[in-house]
Formats: C-alpha cells, sequence, structure tokens
C-alpha cells in the first residue's frame, strides 16, 4: 500500500518541544507551555498529535516569516486556540535565549501579537501586546447556565464588577466573586462548563476577585481545551485588562497585577498594562524559563 504525503509527514522524525514555563513568580509556579520553534511542513492533524502528547493546555507551533516575524499557531490538547498569552510569552523567552532580546511580531489567527523581551535582574521578561479589544453584555441565560455549572450562586459575585464577555484574540467570560473564599471553592460540572462554552466560542471562564483596586487574584477553567484550570492565562488577562478599562474600573494609564495558579499550587504574576483608548492593545507581561525536569 502507498502511504500519503500526510501519512509520510506524520511518520518523520519527532519534532523538536521544548517545555517552558510563562508567569512564573520568582522562579516557581507558572504556568507551562510546549514550543516548537520550526513547524515548517506540519500539517494541522500533526500539530494537534504533538500538543496531546505534550498535555499541557497549550503548545505553540513557530514558522519563521521574516527577520524577527513568526506565524504562530496554539494548539490545546483537544484543538487548535486562536490566541494563547502564556505560550506567547514562552515562545518569546525562548527565542530571546537563542536570538538576544529584542522585538518579535507574531502573526497569529486572532490578529499580529507584537512581543517585546528584555533581561531584568537575570531574568527574561516578555511583554505581549494585544490586538484590539472589545466588551460586550452576557446573555442572561448563558450567564445562569455558567453559574450552575460552576455551582455559584449569583448572589456570591461582586456586583462591582458585573459579568461580561471580554475578548483580547479570543472571549472570555469574566465573573467576579465576592470572597476570596469563594473564589478558593473551584468546584464546577466539567462536561457542563465545557459544552456551554464550545457553543458559544468561550476559551475560559476568567474568575477573579478583587483584593485592592490594582490587584486581582483569577482561576480559568479550561473544558474546551481539556484542561480543569490554568494556572496563568495571559489571553484571559490581556481581555480583563480591556474589561477594567471599559467599565471605568481603572484610570489609564494603569498597571494591574493578576496572581493566579495559587489555588492550584502553581502561583504565576501577570502584570498587565491599561493604556487610554477603547481600542488600544492591552500590554501583559511576565517572565518564563525552560523547564529542565
Amino acid at each position: 500500500m502507498t502511504n500519503t504525503a500526510s501519512q509520510i509527514q506524520r511518520q518523520a522524525a519527532p519534532a523538536a518541544v521544548l517545555r517552558y514555563t510563562a508567569f512564573d513568580l520568582n522562579g516557581a509556579g507558572g504556568n507551562p507551555a510546549g514550543v516548537v520553534l520550526d513547524a515548517r511542513g506540519m500539517d494541522e492533524a500533526r500539530m494537534q498529535e504533538i500538543a496531546a502528547e505534550v498535555g499541557y493546555s497549550e503548545t505553540a507551533f513557530l514558522i519563521e516569516e521574516g527577520e524577527r516575524r513568526y506565524r504562530i499557531r496554539y494548539f490545546s490538547p483537544l484543538a487548535e486556540v486562536a490566541f494563547c498569552g502564556h505560550a506567547t510569552i514562552a515562545t518569546a523567552v525562548a527565542l530571546a535565549e537563542r536570538e538576544g532580546p529584542g522585538d518579535v511580531v507574531f502573526r497569529t489567527s486572532a490578529g499580529e501579537v507584537p512581543v517585546e523581551t528584555r533581561v531584568e535582574d537575570g531574568r527574561t521578561l516578555a511583554t505581549l501586546t494585544s490586538v484590539a479589544p472589545a466588551v460586550r453584555a452576557v446573555d442572561d441565560a448563558d450567564l445562569a447556565a455558567a453559574l450552575t455549572a460552576l455551582r455559584w450562586d449569583a448572589a456570591e459575585l461582586d456586583p462591582a464588577l458585573p459579568p461580561r464577555i471580554a475578548n483580547a484574540g479570543n472571549d472570555h467570560l469574566v465573573l467576579a466573586a465576592g470572597s476570596r473564599a469563594r473564589l478558593a471553592d473551584l468546584d464546577y460540572d466539567f462536561e457542563a462548563l465545557g459544552d456551554l462554552m464550545a457553543r458559544r466560542g468561550w476559551t475560559t471562564v476568567q474568575l477573579v476577585w478583587r483584593e485592592s483596586e490594582t490587584v486581582f487574584h483569577a482561576r480559568d477553567p479550561f473544558p474546551p481545551g481539556g484542561v480543569v484550570e490554568d494556572a496563568a492565562t495571559g489571553a484571559a488577562a490581556a481581555a480583563f485588562g480591556a474589561y477594567l478599562r471599559a467599565l471605568d474600573l481603572v484610570a489609564p494609564p494603569a498597571r494591574v497585577r493578576i496572581d493566579q495558579g495559587e489555588d492550584m499550587g502553581r502561583p504565576s504574576r501577570l502584570l498587565v498594562d491599561v493604556p487610554a483608548g477603547a481600542t488600544s492593545g492591552i500590554r501583559v507581561s511576565g517572565t518564563g524559563a525552560l523547564i529542565t525536569n
């Protein structure tokens, strides 16, 4: 029997998959991502296979298009994702360690995302700028279904931070808990929430609790990607920055800190810079490091 070109491609030598953590906190925690720096010749099926084998919430695949310009695609273990913040940071750090710090441009399925890298205190810090964001109301029936799947009551929400759909590359439902204890007690119906999110095209649910005017704690269920919870979600952080600006909850220019991953034992820190202008991209910064064990 004759093999097709696609079959031959899949039987080729395994791709070199790097493993990096992004948004770590003083060298600990963070969200791991797979990084394939040269994905030339790979089809979608092969990328999906690799992402499933790696098992992280996302793996990024790069194809160079010019000097410090790349096409980047992101795959969860179950499906392709238009934009992933932590895998973007991880990939930028991996490139900086090989090519030196500086500016790169990633062409994502959501649009172009410029990233700056620099070294601070011996660590590589990367800053992405999102595509133009948007924030809109959430349908009442969808909100009720999400709360039911989360096993949350509407009375447990923070009325000062109303539910919205925020997008800075993909859609995220933003829900604010009225207490840190409510946020810490995450025990949701994986199938029900995943089905709802898949129908509505939501990438994660951005669950937050406000510690202060500029410090938030977050948790991000990601059942459409086959992941119970993300340890650090750069795409959701960018969307949340847009949410804060749209609802006049910060006065731009402003910097917001998001602490995530604490409740799952992977402490992560995301720094979100919110510029003025309704359509200006949101900047999200964090460190990254090669996973060696």
